[in-house]
């Protein structure tokens, strides 16, 4: 595979699809993160469908998939578990105007599976329950700043946390303001942040397990030791302690990073896997925190989630079918297995290639991502475009190394090969200085940067 051969890959109707939706929807999609732009110029493929690992784009093209629906698809598409407990309710009416059985069930399901949690409330996105612990922390406390680690690159849609993004447009100076940030594992700085805030955080929110050991080393795993601290923080300081567990929740255990390392937030906030690729979240905690949003307390009422949608129950049944699944079937096991797999093939292809240092695979298991680095090994928008090229051209579409369930070994083993061919391209653009000619068009873009 060389330049010629991605020559040979294109995808008409795609880019066709691409214009049609950049003239209706603001930046061609519903999340920036599937924008085009994140892909090389004119390869970026608009999905006809999926099932199980794999899914085909409109121009009949077939790939093993990496990081299905922004990581939430970790089951595979169309999972039959899934598939069957949504048809079920289907039948029956999806939203009334009291609540359904269903979301009891689907409570005392999800409480059973994260025993660490008191109460629960379901949304449908990450961004409300997240911005829902928020307001309760800040009701809780009576204070007013929010206190987010800078080292996880999303928590919201919303004001609070998009104020800290070069995308901060729109948002008052007022509002960024009351935003700070700590680093990960740093329990000396975020000390000194709330002692020079003191009285005034009303919360951390962190992902907490951001900074895992790289598969296949000895190194000791310092998270557990690391949010204990945090956790004795946050009783020092008086403030609420917030796990977002979107991206942990369910690929470090069925209880996310708390059931994983034994440490207990006030609250935290699930999605993602949870349903599948159907749209619900979750917002768990401690009852005396959560029933404020209630209505069996004497305070002050907190407004805390109050969704047209965020009990249809067709989502909840999905989620109880996934938490019957990942118990029953290892799922999360069965993540870390395949990715380590997958780890140490891109590793030993990348190294045969001469190019070890340079595409690098980091993270836990069950969430891998890679770095494209240059000649100087700093991270490189043009190393990953001449890289992402080359994976499509192959039937890989891997924005990150992600796994699902789905995928086999001969999914994985596939994959490899077409790493080991596309570092064959990635060291020629090395011994160039100069990937420009392996590019096909602009580079691939972060998603926050200040201009379109």
């Amino acid at each position: 595979m060389d330049t010629e051969a991605t020559e040979e890959f294109a995808l008409p109707r795609s880019r066709r699809a691409n214009e049609r939706l950049h003239a209706m929807v603001p930046g061609g999609a519903h999340t920036y993160a599937k924008g085009d732009d994140q892909y090389p110029e004119h390869l970026a493929p608009v999905i006809s469908h999926g099932r199980g690992a794999h899914v085909w784009d409109i121009d009949g093209n077939r790939y093993i998939e990496y990081g299905s629906g922004l990581r939430s698809v970790s089951l595979g598409h169309a999972h039959p578990r899934v598939t069957e407990a949504v048809r079920r309710e289907l039948d029956r009416g999806s939203n009334f105007v009291r609540p359904s059985i269903v979301e009891v069930e689907a409570a005392e399901r999800f409480l059973a599976t994260v025993p660490t949690a008191e109460m629960v409330k379901f949304a449908k996105n990450g961004s409300d329950a997240t911005t829902a612990a928020v307001r309760l922390a800040r009701a809780a406390t009576g204070r007013t700043r929010v206190a987010v680690c800078g080292d996880h690159p999303f928590f919201s849609v919303d004001d609070w946390f998009i104020a800290t993004t070069p995308m901060s447009a729109g948002i008052p100076a007022a509002t960024s303001e009351l935003t700070l940030t700590f680093p990960y594992g740093d329990l000396a700085a975020t000390e000194e942040m709330l002692t020079r805030y003191r009285g005034e955080v009303a919360c951390l929110i962190l992902e907490p397990a951001t900074h895992a050991p790289q598969p296949g080393t000895s190194a000791v795993d310092p998270t557990a030791e690391y949010l204990a601290g945090l956790r004795e923080l946050a009783d020092r300081h008086g403030c609420v302690l917030i796990f977002d567990e979107m991206i942990t929740g369910f690929r470090w255990s069925e209880a996310g990073a708390q059931g994983l390392y034994g440490v207990v937030p006030d609250l935290s906030t699930f999605g993602k896997a949870l349903g599948n690729g159907f749209a619900v979240s979750a917002l768990a905690g401690r009852r005396a925190l959560m029933e404020r949003g209630g209505l069996r307390h004497m305070g002050e009422r907190v407004f805390l989630l109050s969704t047209t949608h965020g009990a249809e129950t067709h989502s909840l049944a999905a989620a109880m079918a996934v938490q019957t699944t990942y118990a029953e079937e290892g799922v999360t096991a069965r993540l870390h297995a395949l990715g380590e797999r997958l780890a140490a093939g891109v590793r030993a292809a990348a190294a045969s290639m001469g190019v070890g240092d340079h595409l690098v695979v980091r993270g836990r298991a069950s969430n891998l991502v890679f770095a494209t680095l240059d000649e100087h090994r700093q991270p490189s928008q043009g190393y990953r475009t001449l890289f992402l090229r080359q994976l499509l051209a192959g039937g890989v579409l891997a924005p990150s190394f992600v796994v699902s369930s789905a995928l086999d070994e001969s999914d994985i083993d596939h994959t490899v090969d077409v790493v080991a061919q596309a570092c064959a391209v990635y060291r020629k653009a090395l011994e160039a200085a100069d990937p420009t000619p392996w590019l096909g068009g602009r580079p691939v873009k972060p998603v926050f940067r200040r201009q379109a």
